[in-house]
């Protein structure tokens, strides 16, 4: 099959970025976001960002990335809902995408981010970070344009998305498509109907996988919700749970966005017409550190074993101890930053 979309005729990618660029354009560093993130990577609520910093405290002025030496860019993902072009914005006719957007690949992803760093006059990132579907995007980097990558952290991550993992995003897609309101993706935004009941129980489906069995049972047990009851016909407190944040989820993110983002991270494969992930693998000449969640059940160790022991300039695979699962990467903020901090300094 081939995964290579039609190139849109006009691209938009917004990014934010702190710090500065020095004169030698050498400490540049890009942060990748996961699926529904985006640019927003530290700072307040506001004007386009109804949420606060998703990695709050890894970037800042005497940070773990300390912005007194490093420039900082966080682009918003291609088909994405945030700034960057997705199925919500205008095509050249002036009306939405919709249904006529392209499928996207991690690779065209990518694409559109060089691009971005060529239009920034950066040559060499002195480092790229991801995480999650993040993660996907800059072992990519590193495996298409590996001179161009001095530094890479991948986080919660995979060399190519499994069946498991397509199998969940599958009932995630379905959920949005098999809404009444999703018309083909050619739904009317901010109208009625819209597909946000679909796209509420995508989220629920995401974000079990998202945390730990364990965390789940400490946290919720089989107890019913405050001020509710089971027996007459309330709901049990994970239930309330999920669905709080499926609703947060909707109120901010596009249904659109979030089917091409998930089909993307299906596409996902380093070794795609490569010769496969071994040998896409070998192509990283990046220092690089692979770090795992030991939680994780959606990206688990083994992916990570599998990119520490496939990247020739790798050091020893890091576990992330965490009670979280695979949200342990955004959460467990310190334990990420002092990796971080530590391949900077090399």
């Amino acid at each position: 099959m081939e995964w290579s979309a039609e190139p849109l005729p006009e691209v938009r990618i917004a990014y934010e970025t702190w710090g500065e660029l020095s004169p030698a354009r050498d400490n540049a560093v890009l942060i990748l976001h996961a699926l529904t993130g985006d640019s927003h990577v530290v700072g307040e609520t506001g004007p386009g960002h109804p949420s606060p910093g998703w990695w709050g405290t890894l970037v800042g002025p005497g940070g773990w990335i300390d912005t007194n030496r490093w420039f900082v860019v966080a682009p918003n993902i291609l088909g994405g809902c945030q700034g960057t072009t997705g199925p919500g914005a205008a095509a050249p006719d002036g009306r939405p995408w919709g249904s006529r957007f392209p499928q996207l690949t991690t690779r065209d992803q990518v694409a559109a981010e060089i691009a971005l760093a060529d239009r920034l006059g950066i040559d060499q990132w002195a480092l790229i970070v991801g995480g999650s579907a993040g993660g996907m995007r800059a072992v990519e980097w590193a495996a298409t344009v590996p001179d161009r990558v001095s530094r890479l952290m991948l986080l919660a991550t995979t060399a190519a998305a499994s069946a498991d993992q397509i199998a969940w995003c599958h009932a995630q897609i379905r959920a949005i498509t098999s809404d009444p309101g999703w018309v083909g993706g050619d739904y009317e935004r901010s109208r009625e109907p819209d597909p946000v009941a679909g796209l509420e129980v995508a989220r629920q489906i995401a974000h079990i996988t998202y945390r730990s069995a364990d965390e789940l049972a400490v946290r919720f047990g089989r107890g019913d919700q405050v001020g509710e009851s089971v027996a007459d016909g309330g709901r049990y407190a994970v239930q309330s749970y999920l669905d709080h944040h499926g609703r947060k989820l909707a109120r901010r993110f596009d249904a659109g966005s979030y089917v091409t983002l998930t089909q993307a991270m299906n596409s996902h494969d380093v070794g795609r017409d490569r010769g496969g992930v071994e040998a896409a693998l070998g192509r990283v000449t990046a220092r690089t550190i692979v770090a795992g969640i030991d939680s994780d059940r959606l990206y688990p160790l083994e992916q990570s074993v599998q990119l520490a022991a496939g990247i020739p300039t790798c050091g020893p695979l890091r576990v992330i101890s965490s009670a979280h699962g695979h949200d342990g990467f955004l959460i467990e903020v310190d334990a990420v930053g002092r990796i971080v901090a530590e391949l900077l300094s090399s």
